[in-house]
């Protein structure tokens, strides 16, 4: 038989849940914001020191060296960076779900 109290209790719990899913994806969306700040200063302060030694090499091959040098390291830093943008995705995903796991799995139940 229907009641209103298990009605009002399940409102209450799904309310809760999206509360609480809100709140994981505002927190997420923070972490993926800084590390992109984080991403965005390092490059920047990277280019600006390739910048600074590229401008006082005296040869080509030491122009070469420095160039290759800061090409594998711009590649390393994105590659990094990417992994760990990507990983605060992937938790961000989970943790929004995470609240309702409960309801899905009493409603499952009956």
């Amino acid at each position: 038989m229907f009641k209103v109290e298990d009605f009002q209790q399940q409102g209450k719990e799904h309310l809760d849940a999206t509360v609480a899913s809100a709140r994981n994806v505002a927190n997420g969306f923070q972490a993926i914001a800084a590390a992109f700040g984080d991403y965005s200063k390092k490059s920047y302060e990277d280019t600006k020191g390739y910048v600074e030694k590229l401008s006082g090499v005296k040869s080509f091959d030491k122009a070469l060296e420095v160039q290759n040098e800061y090409a594998k390291t711009a590649y390393d830093t994105f590659v990094a960076e990417a992994q760990k943008i990507g990983q605060l995705y992937s938790d961000l995903a989970k943790e929004s779900y995470k609240p309702f796991e409960g309801l899905v799995a009493k409603f499952t139940q009956h």
